[in-house]
């Protein structure tokens, strides 16, 4: 994977999504690896693109006008990072993320953030049916624990895993950090020699 065509797409990292109503969740070293790829991703001069959602629930945590709505400090955009704004669980609908991707000659997206199985894994297969190469990051992304419609929990570790399982080699190539950066650097070695 060269990082100059293939953008890191930082979904939904915000202070909301630390309230105590999502309940438990996995991955607790989650932010630290997003801020390595960012640091590695800017540091080569990559596409960093972020995502910010914006809640119209009256007791989201995420709406606008309250403080979880900021993005978390490991993940603060920096000047000449495009930030969109979205309203539903894809990051493509209501944006101009797809035509910011292609603008920049993007054809591949590493996806980071949370949560795995809402934003993430809707942002992660519509990437992968409008045509870019899909990436996501099995420990910089996380999730909360949930119950379902029959009552039955089920714990965010195994939310997680299902969650990519169900993106693996169908939407997207998952892969940790570690194999994301060493894919990286393979690249972006050889083309410097």
């Amino acid at each position: 994977m060269h990082v100059l065509s293939t953008a890191l797409l930082v979904i939904d990292v915000q202070q909301g999504l630390g309230h105590p109503k999502f309940g438990q969740r996995n991955n607790p070293d989650a932010e630290q690896r997003m801020a390595a790829l960012l640091t590695y991703w800017r540091a080569q001069g990559g596409l960093v693109v972020h995502v910010q959602h914006a809640s119209t629930s009256p007791d989201s945590p995420l709406r606008p006008d309250l403080p979880g709505f900021t993005f978390k400090p490991e993940v603060q955009p920096r000047a000449g990072e495009a930030v969109f704004t979205k309203r539903v669980n894809s990051a493509f609908i209501g944006t101009d993320l797809e035509g910011h991707l292609r603008s920049a000659g993007t054809d591949a997206v590493v996806v980071i953030g949370l949560t795995t199985d809402h934003c993430v894994s809707s942002s992660a297969r519509m990437a992968s049916d409008l045509g870019f190469t899909t990436y996501v990051v099995s420990d910089a992304t996380a999730t909360f624990e949930r119950t379902d419609h029959t009552g039955r929990h089920y714990p965010a570790e195994e939310v997680h895993a299902i969650s990519l399982l169900n993106l693996h080699n169908e939407f997207a190539t998952i892969l940790s950090t570690t194999q994301i950066l060493a894919a990286a650097s393979a690249v972006d070695y050889a083309s410097a020699m």
